[in-house]
């Protein structure tokens, strides 16, 4: 019982869904031009989001302490995701904005022995401990998803999909927004819902 009330508590303290104040952060508007960034990734390199013109684009926030991120990983649907846009030509990135000190923030070979040990195969992993690239598209919760077509242009922002739980058996039974934005876009459609409600835990930026 006692481990239950913890829990619980730790969800309450992480949990946030969009819609609570957020006025030091910016937006990312859909149908506009996504912004573009330049940032460390966690091999060392730099990474350009001008490097992936003229292809589908994925950046999805995460933080791996996160119960919702674990929800996500634990089950194998954040991987499964990765696998099947990796199939289509789509370029998945994480952001890891959380601030040194804060809770999910790693340096970058931990953040490669963490998707190794989960299965994840992101395209890549962007270091943003300043917070810089989460502010400029407004990244509210992990995960938060933003998917950019090959013009380009911000065509998705928001939630992963439509429940907004930790529990792993809320997934079957979930809306699967990303998923459905990704098959429209890398069949040419107009995504039917390019802005959805985030949940997650709160990124931990820098204050």
């Amino acid at each position: 019982m006692l481990l239950r009330r913890q829990f619980s508590k730790t969800l309450l303290t992480c949990a946030v869904l969009a819609g609570l104040p957020m006025a030091a952060l910016a937006a990312a508007e859909v149908n506009q031009a996504a912004p573009a960034f330049s940032a460390q990734s966690a091999n060392g390199k730099a990474i350009n989001l001008s490097d992936y013109q003229g292809k589908t684009v994925v950046l999805e926030w995460t933080n791996q302490d996160c119960p919702f991120v674990k929800k996500h990983y634990e089950s194998g649907n954040i991987p499964r995701l990765q696998k099947e846009a990796a199939a289509k030509g789509v370029v998945w990135l994480q952001v890891i904005s959380s601030a040194p000190g804060e809770q999910g923030q790693v340096d970058g070979p931990t953040a490669i022995k963490a998707n190794e040990y989960r299965g994840a195969t992101p395209a890549g992993i962007v270091l943003d401990p300043q917070g810089k690239v989460g502010k400029l598209y407004g990244a509210q919760t992990t995960p938060h998803i933003f998917i950019i077509d090959p013009q380009g242009k911000l065509v998705y922002k928001g939630g992963i999909d439509s429940i907004a739980s930790s529990n792993q058996a809320d997934i079957a039974k979930a809306e699967p927004y990303v998923g459905n934005a990704i098959k429209a876009v890398t069949s040419g459609q107009k995504v039917a819902q390019p802005s959805t409600r985030p949940y997650g835990c709160s990124v931990k930026y820098a204050s």
